[in-house]
């Protein structure tokens, strides 16, 4: 009795002083662990070093060429079509009483890039053409390899991406094309691209409550995404082609919904095709 009075109480608290501090220690290696893990697996590229030269068509112009393209479609590809016109930055103030009017009647301004860029011309150039009796919407130019699909979409939500049912408010636009900073499919799979845009369509349209529009080339389409039909159905197609007429679609397209038949129009160089006469115009932005 004496003994473990005198000896015995001290030698179990110690050990379970050196039990706990070891399993502390363990327990913080393991929560260090999936941060560690994550941050190895999430390679992000750097963000854009020059996104105002960065707007809906420049690197299709540049991989595709322009050779054919044309201040205006032929004659017979007019009735039951709107014109329209898009911009970013590097148009600057943009004249929109001018192409009010020479015809235009709705307008694509560039909102965004990646989470790090907006057009300093955005105000004038969106809140511009709407003054001047034009429909118009904004567009995010999307770089896939910088941030989430989700992030992308919530920035540009915040920044002017938004949508309201005031009848002149076309649905936002995600532009996809060719890299302009290195690897044309932004050195992800078809699998990864496709799911890096559901994951921007369902934010953009969880913000909104509307589908967005995709401006994207057949060519691009074909060789990023292994050419998916996962968004015909859903989402307008806006596709660029520069010359006398659309040409083949993205598979999932029966139709186009805007055709961005120019880089080289007046006053402003890129100009559209609503594929349908204004009253269906108004139809989506009304949504």
């Amino acid at each position: 009795m004496s003994v473990l009075r005198s000896g015995s109480p001290h030698r179990p608290a110690r050990s379970l002083a050196t039990v706990t501090g070891a399993l502390l220690t363990l327990l913080a290696l393991l929560l260090a662990l999936p941060a560690t893990a994550g941050a190895t697996a999430v390679r992000r590229a750097p963000e854009p070093s020059h996104p105002g030269q960065d707007w809906a068509g420049s690197q299709i112009a540049r991989h595709e060429g322009t050779a054919a393209g044309r201040a205006a479609p032929p004659a017979g590809s007019l009735a039951s079509s709107v014109e329209g016109v898009d911009v970013s930055s590097h148009n600057g103030n943009v004249a929109w009483s001018t192409l009010w009017n020479s015809g235009v009647r709705f307008a694509y301004v560039k909102a965004t890039e990646s989470t790090s860029y907006t057009n300093p011309y955005f105000a004038q150039q969106y809140n511009g053409s709407y003054s001047a009796g034009m429909i118009r919407g904004s567009y995010h130019f999307a770089t896939p390899n910088t941030s989430s699909g989700a992030a992308q979409a919530n920035y540009f939500v915040d920044h002017g991406g938004g949508w309201s049912r005031d009848g002149r408010t076309l649905p936002g636009a995600l532009d996809m094309e060719y890299n302009p900073y290195g690897a044309t499919c932004y050195g992800l799979s078809a699998a990864g691209l496709v799911n890096w845009m559901k994951d921007w369509f369902a934010t953009y349209k969880a913000r909104t409550g509307r589908d967005a529009v995709i401006y994207t080339s057949t060519s691009w389409w074909k060789q990023c995404t292994g050419n998916s039909s996962a968004f015909g159905a859903i989402n307008p197609l806006w596709v660029p082609r520069y010359g006398s007429s659309v040409g083949e679609l993205p598979a999932g397209w029966g139709f186009h919904t805007i055709w961005q038949y120019t880089s080289t129009g007046p006053t402003v160089g890129d100009h559209n095709r609503f594929n349908g006469a204004m009253d269906r115009l108004q139809a989506l932005a009304n949504g």
